[in-house]
């Protein structure tokens, strides 16, 4: 039975990911740090305050798998820095409570492009964040980077309703995919019982689930 820390559990791929843990029987409790309270369910402690490290630093409780599906945008954010405050520091922030806690996988929704080289902010954090996260030496560390991600999102992004056709039939890793399916292969690599020390998946590699 494992124990499992998750961080992002309100954005668009944590709440897939957060029912499909609730519903498995090889999870036995799910701590789930979050800025809004959470509706009750079983297995789910749920530590609510205005910043997800002020829930972190108080963990006890020994984990075995860490799932980190925190991300914004610039635009979202409101500035560079508060972009930069949850797209690295609150996904290393998460990283450092988990092995801090015995967990021995991380499993961290990242973005296709992210490479601390790159001439686009947004990937240039993506890349610095991966970056930090490898030099921490994880037993198993999971990164997966989708292109643009489709579902119903809480708060619409700009052009994302344009896009999204455009990006949905793109072939390899330009390809968009479901936030249910990048839940659903998060679960699948979290639960394998051998993977490799670093396994990265893009877009192109995240298989469509039925229905």
């Amino acid at each position: 039975m494992s124990r499992i820390l998750i961080t992002g559990a309100t954005g668009l791929v944590g709440r897939h990911l957060l029912r499909k843990l609730v519903n498995d029987p090889r999870v036995s409790e799910i701590i789930a740090p979050t800025r809004r309270k959470l509706p009750e369910m079983d297995k789910v402690t749920n530590l609510v305050e205005d910043d997800l490290t002020d829930s972190l630093g108080p963990l006890k409780t020994p984990l075995d798998l860490v799932f980190c599906c925190l991300g914004t945008t610039r635009r979202e954010a409101g500035s560079k820095a508060a972009f930069v405050h949850v797209d690295y520091t609150l996904v290393v922030d998460t990283a450092i409570a988990g092995q801090r806690l015995g967990a021995k996988h991380l499993l961290v929704v990242s973005a296709h492009g992210a490479n601390t080289h790159s001439p686009f902010f947004y990937n240039r954090v993506k890349g610095e964040m991966e970056n930090t996260l490898m030099q921490e030496q994880w037993p198993r560390l999971t990164l997966i980077r989708p292109s643009l991600l489709l579902g119903n999102r809480e708060n619409k992004r700009s052009g994302e309703s344009f896009m999204a056709p455009l990006f949905k039939h793109l072939p390899g890793n330009w390809r968009a995919v479901s936030a249910k399916d990048v839940a659903a292969v998060m679960m699948r690599e979290a639960f394998s019982p051998c993977g490799q020390s670093l396994n990265i998946i893009e877009s192109g590699q995240i298989p469509r689930e039925e229905g």
